[in-house]
């Protein structure tokens, strides 16, 4: 194997250093060649000692692959020397000493032993499909060989990354070993979809073309198992009755015995048409395969944190993947690879594919790095940063499943989620129905595996139409799906009893009861309750409790329900449409979730009147499940903090304010002019009106509240700012009132430019100088008005106004006011504020 020229530079490398670097292109050897030599090598069994190697896989399939080939290369059966580790099947014993596994279970292997006892080395396989587990199990491993472990040995294997970055990330001074690997030429063909065609008729049509004119296997990529599906049943049919025909799909839903088939080398004389997903990219060598034809498409989950929702992209693959896919036909002779898109537009093909760690839901990732005792996962050593939103939004997920306190600390229902081999949702939903009893646990680990599985029971919507065709039939995936179920069940009975309640609600059915589709949903998505909240173009929105929207179409029959659970959706965050969910009812909503609701009070103020109205709801997250108007009592206690917090936009004109208030913060504006000090209470109502709060209390409208609490608010406020001293030299400085030389005192007027005093010009009479007012002696400015209060003159001056302009108000009033007096010398006159007391010729 062309691995094999360097194998001594790798192993001198692991002698010397802790961690390598290998890239070396796919079929070079590498995934079973190395472990081997690494395990036979007597230069490493002085770091290997009796401690084994861990060798990790991105897959199931290519695990089983790699351990079945290695153990067939030393003439033994999985479980020797080469053990097998994946979920649900485990091959070891006392002798195994290497140990093929994919990614999740290395960092489960870590959370239970982070030194990693009696293991010497970890080799990454593959890593340049950036898995997240891959990503995750090498940074906990850098961890531990950082903290604990400096002697463990880690080597990442790649085929199309950077090596030099990967180095960098394990550590100053990693060698980077490269092989150059061999393949034999490829001829690369271009057979572009047409417009008329889909991608199922251009890959039938190739398929056809390649069995008629070319030699050997067919490899066929395709972006997922609904096209592999469609594509075996058309060439099934089209091909039927040819032995020499063997259509082999291959994609991680299968069962093992069928991708087994699918990888196996073709029966004598039979040639086969292995139907993939990108599963085949890598890690498998499929032999006798001459010919690989490429859709040039990928289907990818995509967490997309705005939906809290993993939805699938198909899109186009990059250009390392296309690559590695042309490769396959140069495995072991000369190959043919046909693309299915101009060749134009290969060179507009992204480099590489984004790493998962960007595009996926970090929910199991910060779970499982809890049990490590890493409560923040980003602390970490990653080639790539962790998204923060990703991060934010699997935290709120996994507190709202109990999986995490409000610390973020790991909680028993926590730990119970992570040993369940389910995805977190799935997991909670098994978890929580089993503390309602094992037939309860059953039906949730169905609901799981229709999940996990599509088209088992048909292609419904609805889950709980699904459910019983699922249990009626008896295939032979429907069988292996309900063995699966029963293991999942099996293992949440086991848990239940370490774990918490999540919903605080009842733990006890009924004699007879039995728990719908919808509320055993409930228990794993408690989020994604959803409330019909109306109709538009055609189709039901419905708000679920995490605030989003999901659209069902109005003919769908669960458009006609009032609560619905949502497992799943797909789409953009304005218009996700449902593609799983079950009906829920109002009273099993209240059963089991009864602990979430809170009670809501909400007010508001109408925009015509601004009186505060208010109601009292009791919600579940964004659903509101019952309303209520608020008692009088009620809102007087909320009303009078939101009139407040209203009034700049309502500007405090619309306040109730009295004659004196209003003279009382003119005189103190007055007094800023004056004397500085006074300042601090000039302005008090164009900053925070905090102070008028105890004027408030008990009010829901602006016209309710006290113009007598309002002045005493403002006072207490003037007071406040100026201290006593300068507050007591406010009457000084601008006086409240004016007391003529005759009559009652008259209030003076601050709101203009000058302090201003309206009165009859008989009660200034005999006044020859100007009055003033406080210690700088500002002029008062007078309005003189006649009897009947209208204006007469406006002054400054008043000796100047009786020996001036006054001849000509008296020789214009005295004849309509015969009553007053109107004496040619007002200076000297006796002042009055009443009219005469008899009748007498004015003088």
């Amino acid at each position: 194997m062309p691995i094999d020229e360097a194998l001594p530079d790798l192993l001198a490398a692991l002698e010397v250093h802790a961690s390598a670097v290998l890239v070396a292109p796919p079929g070079a050897g590498k995934t079973t060649r190395v472990p081997l030599a690494v395990l036979e090598a007597q230069s490493a069994a002085k770091w290997r000692g009796d401690g084994k190697i861990i060798v990790l896989e991105p897959r199931r399939l290519a695990a089983r692959a790699a351990a079945r080939r290695m153990a067939q290369a030393l003439g033994e059966p999985i479980g020797e020397t080469v053990g097998l580790r994946v979920r649900f099947e485990s091959k070891t014993s006392a002798r195994t000493r290497i140990e093929i596994v994919t990614e999740g279970v290395l960092t489960a292997m870590i959370a239970d032993d982070p030194e990693l006892s009696g293991i010497s080395a970890v080799l990454f396989d593959e890593f340049h499909e950036r898995s997240l587990d891959a990503d995750f199990g090498l940074a906990l491993c850098l961890e531990s060989q950082a903290v604990l472990r400096p002697d463990l040995r880690l080597l990442v294997m790649s085929a199309t990354l950077d090596g030099g970055r990967i180095a960098k990330l394990l550590g100053c001074g990693t060698p980077v070993i490269e092989s150059l690997g061999r393949a034999f030429p490829v001829e690369l063909r271009h057979r572009p979809i047409a417009v008329n065609e889909t991608i199922t008729d251009a890959m039938v049509s190739a398929v056809q073309d390649a069995l008629a004119h070319e030699q050997g296997s067919l490899l066929c990529f395709l972006p997922g198992a609904s096209e592999i599906r469609r594509v075996a049943e058309r060439l099934n049919t089209s091909l039927a009755g040819r032995s020499d025909i063997l259509v082999a799909p291959l994609y991680g839903a299968l069962p093992p015995g069928e991708q087994d088939l699918a990888i196996a080398p073709a029966p004598d004389r039979v040639r086969k048409i292995v139907l993939a997903t990108p599963i085949a990219e890598s890690s498998l060598t499929i032999e006798g395969v001459r010919v690989v034809i490429d859709s040039g498409q990928v289907r990818q989950p995509m967490f997309e944190p705005s939906l809290g929702s993993t939805r699938l992209v198909t899109r186009r693959a990059s250009k390392a993947s296309v690559d590695q896919r042309m490769g396959r036909a140069g495995r072991t002779q000369a190959g043919i690879c046909i693309r299915l898109w101009p060749a134009a537009q290969t060179a507009s093909l992204p480099a590489f594919a984004p790493p998962e760690v960007e595009t996926a839901d970090l929910a199991p990732l910060l779970l499982r790095a809890a049990l490590f005792g890493e409560h923040d996962p980003a602390g970490l050593r990653w080639l790539d940063p962790l998204p923060k939103a990703h991060l934010s939004q699997a935290r709120a997920d996994l507190t709202t499943l109990g999986a995490l306190d409000a610390n973020g600390s790991m909680t028993a229902r926590g730990r119970a989620l992570a040993a369940m081999p389910l995805q977190l949702r799935e997991a909670a939903m098994v978890l929580v129905a089993s503390e309602f009893g094992a037939e309860a646990a059953r039906s949730a680990a169905q609901l799981a595996v229709l999940l996990g599985e599509r088209g088992l029971g048909g292609n419904s919507v609805d889950l709980a139409t699904r459910l019983p065709a699922f249990l009626s039939r008896r295939g032979a995936r429907e069988k292996s799906a309900m063995r699966l179920a029963a293991r999942i069940s099996q293992r949440a009975m086991q848990l239940s009893g370490d774990s918490s309640p999540s919903s605080g609600s009842s733990r006890e059915l009924d004699e007879g009861e039995n728990m719908s589709a919808g509320a055993l949903l409930s228990l794993g998505f408690p989020d994604r309750i959803a409330q019909r909240r109306g109709e538009r173009d055609g189709q039901i929105r419905f708000r679920m409790a995490n605030g989003r929207a999901v659209l069902v179409d109005a003919t769908d029959p669960l458009a006609r329900e009032t609560y619905l659970v949502v497992a799943d959706f797909q789409g953009r965050a304005d218009a996700a449409r449902l593609t799983n969910a079950a009906a829920m009812t109002e009273a099993e909503i209240r059963r089991h979730h009864s602990s979430n609701f809170r009670t809501q009070t909400h007010i508001e103020m109408s925009a015509s009147d601004a009186v505060v109205q208010g109601t009292v709801r009791e919600a579940l997250g964004a659903l509101v499940l019952a309303e209520r108007g608020m008692s009088a009592a009620e809102l007087k206690q909320r009303a009078s903090a939101l009139l407040l917090e209203r009034l700049p936009t309502y500007g405090v004109s619309a306040l109730p304010w009295a004659d004196k208030t209003m003279a009382l913060l003119a005189r103190i504006r007055f007094a800023a002019n004056m004397d500085a000090s006074f300042a601090a209470a000039g302005d008090m109502l164009e900053g925070s009106l905090d102070f008028l709060a105890g004027a408030f209390e008990g009010c829901r409208s602006y016209k309710d509240i006290s113009p007598v609490q309002l002045h005493n608010s403002v006072e207490a406020e003037a007071v406040e700012r100026l201290g006593w001293g300068a507050w007591s030299q406010l009457s000084k400085l601008a006086p409240a009132q004016f007391q003529p030389a005759s009559g009652h005192a008259v209030n003076i007027d601050y709101s203009g430019a000058d302090p201003l005093v309206s009165v009859k010009p008989q009660q200034m009479f005999g006044v020859n100088e100007h009055p003033v007012i406080g210690p700088n002696r500002v002029p008062l400015m007078f309005s003189l008005v006649s009897p009947a209060g209208r204006p007469i003159q406006t002054t400054r001056d008043l000796p100047g106004f009786w020996a001036g302009s006054w001849q000509d108000v008296r020789r214009d009033l005295r004849g309509r006011y015969p009553k007053h007096d109107w004496p040619e010398d007002p200076a000297n006159a006796q002042p009055t504020a009443r009219a005469k007391q008899r009748s007498g010729k004015t003088t």
